[in-house]
């Protein structure tokens, strides 16, 4: 039969009325004629709990008994799901992830995944089950301990039961009902999309939607796994939501599909740095050692007299989540003090953020970032740095300014029009 990959977040399973009304959505499949593997969060909120007792009980922790209990929340939802859908008359069994296996590296709380061999599954819809509920988030080391995904891991979980299986489609229930051209929160001219393509919905998921996952995306990518976002709470046919998929699939895209932000961003700059090879590397190279996720990186002239600095000087100015920027000073004050560089200040802005257009149309139409410029002028919005890649562009911009721009963008590209 013709395999379907079904995954509910937390809110989609929130309590047993939910759950209920997630399995009635795995009954309609099943009778349609697909057999199914549903891929379940924990119950809302009980990550956050089982976190909370972990970190009262010992706030140094054992990584691998900090896995053991934060995956118990999985397992209780696939258990009450799989019960949910006997109920109904639908043959159904939870699984574990150790009891896939789902192999995963070592890596306690941020694993990744390995492999997801097909065999025990595969026997038991041969024996008539038509649906396998998955505890997501979750695996198990070469050493039988279990492991996490870390946050969003679900997501990443069933998109990789979708490619391991070769599901005809992953869909994604959420609490909303589809990717939409930005935060409808911020405008109420948001749009919802019918399709958007892998590497839009790969910068979007990095540049602060919070709508899918970014390793899922990447995966999905990687492996040509066709994505449907859905809502979990309207009825739904397969029209619904939004269908992520591969470019070709889309008879032509606009420009410019979705706005993007991330609010708590920084902005730090290395005044007065020397020009010379190897400098970026003595730069960023600590910075990656402390777990920093830089993203924007901009090399200037510095505007420091030439007379006091012997020989070619710059500024480097790089972005950061702004709860990184502590981590950010210390290394590069250990590396000023160890002699790897040197610079005459460390310049921090703690009140911006970041705002991006993407389109997989930017790559065969110019004059997209001259548009963008001209919306954020037009209303009086500076620019403090800039970055581009072949789909996006992105502005660092002063945070208060944030929704404004937002807004202004999404007119100027006139996303709220099919």
């Amino acid at each position: 039969m013709p395999l379907l990959v079904m995954k509910f977040g937390g809110t989609s399973v929130a309590d047993l009325d939910r759950i209920k009304n997630a399995a009635l959505k795995v009954q309609r499949e099943v009778e349609r004629g697909y057999d199914v593997i549903v891929i379940v969060s924990a119950m809302s909120g009980k990550t956050n709990e089982l976190v909370g007792w972990v970190e009262a009980t010992s706030p140094l922790f054992d990584a691998r008994e900090y896995d053991a209990v934060v995956a118990s929340g999985e397992n209780v939802t696939a258990g009450l799901m799989a019960l949910t859908l006997q109920e109904m008359g639908v043959p159904a069994r939870s699984w574990q992830g150790w009891q896939v296996p789902i192999h995963t590296t070592s890596q306690h709380s941020a694993a990744r995944l390995v492999d997801i061999p097909r065999d025990n599954i595969d026997q038991k819809f041969a024996e008539g089950m038509r649906v396998a509920v998955v505890a997501g988030f979750q695996g198990i080391t070469v050493d039988n301990r279990i492991t996490t995904l870390g946050r969003g891991g679900s997501d990443t979980t069933a998109v990789a039961f979708a490619a391991a299986f070769g599901a005809e489609r992953c869909d994604i229930y959420t609490d909303v009902d589809g990717v939409y051209t930005t935060d409808p929160r911020i405008t109420s001219k948001a749009r919802k999309l019918d399709k958007i393509a892998f590497e839009e919905m790969l910068e979007l998921a990095s540049l602060g939607a919070k709508v899918l996952q970014t390793r899922s995306v990447e995966l999905a990518l990687r492996y040509k796994v066709r994505l449907r976002v859905l809502s979990s709470f309207e009825d739904t046919d397969e029209n619904s939501g939004t269908l992520v998929c591969d470019e070709d699939e889309i008879m032509e895209s606009k420009v410019v599909n979705g706005v993007a932000y991330s609010r708590e961003e920084a902005k730090i700059t290395l005044v007065t740095v020397e020009d010379r090879p190897g400098i970026s590397a003595a730069i960023f190279a600590p910075l990656a050692d402390a777990g920093v996720n830089v993203d924007m990186i901009v090399q200037n002239i510095s505007e420091r007299n030439y007379e006091d600095h012997p020989g070619a000087v710059t500024d480097m100015t790089f972005s950061c989540p702004v709860n990184q920027v502590a981590r950010a000073r210390k290394a590069m004050e250990e590396a000023k003090a160890a002699g790897h560089i040197a610079y005459d200040e460390l310049v921090v802005d703690t009140e911006v953020a970041k705002v991006s257009v993407v389109g997989i149309g930017m790559r065969s139409h110019a004059g997209v970032a001259a548009r963008m410029f001209k919306a954020l002028a037009d209303e009086n919005i500076n620019i403090k740095v800039i970055s581009t890649s072949e789909i996006k562009i992105s502005v660092l911009i002063d945070r208060k300014y944030m929704e404004l721009a937002v807004q202004a963008l999404h007119d100027a590209f006139e996303l709220e029009q099919s």
